[in-house]
């Protein structure tokens, strides 16, 4: 899915590993049969290693990547500071589904001002906790993983 966030969440990686990969668009309204073997869900994104194993959900394969491929880590190491990262990460998933279900409601011409006042409150608690932190990035001086799964 050529503009899935979840997707670009795992694109990004690629770009910071310098990882280099194929990708195949699939329509999420008409996936494949060959796809839907490949993901239960039926979800992107998924990965296919050069051994055929499949790993799916842009957590997990961003997580697989950063471990696999050499380079740079994007996780903290500290065990403390991953589980704040994926604290804050477990709250910013939540702006996801309130601005899809803003989106809609706009489109049907439906009243979505209070799913709007509750996206602009959030991000602007996200943007309170990046100003707190006094770096560039919610991972400190560097982008790392938090940052791009944002």
């Amino acid at each position: 899915m050529r503009f899935c966030p979840y997707v670009q969440r795992t694109l990004l990686v690629l770009a910071a590993k310098g990882i280099k990969f194929e990708t195949i668009n699939i329509n999420l309204r008409s996936k494949p049969e060959w796809f839907l073997k490949k993901a239960p869900f039926g979800l992107v994104p998924v990965l296919e290693t050069s051994k055929g194993d499949i790993i799916y959900e842009s957590l997990i394969t961003s997580d697989y990547l950063d471990e696999v491929y050499p380079g740079k880590k994007l996780t903290p190491s500290d065990p403390l500071q991953k589980a704040k990262q994926k604290m804050l990460l477990e709250h910013f998933s939540k702006l996801y589904p309130l601005m899809y279900n803003a989106l809609m409601a706009t489109r049907k011409g439906q009243d979505a001002s209070e799913l709007k006042a509750e996206f602009i409150t959030k991000i602007i608690e996200f943007e309170e906790i990046l100003a707190n932190k006094n770096t560039p990035y919610f991972g400190g001086e560097l982008v790392s993983m938090i940052d791009y799964m944002m």
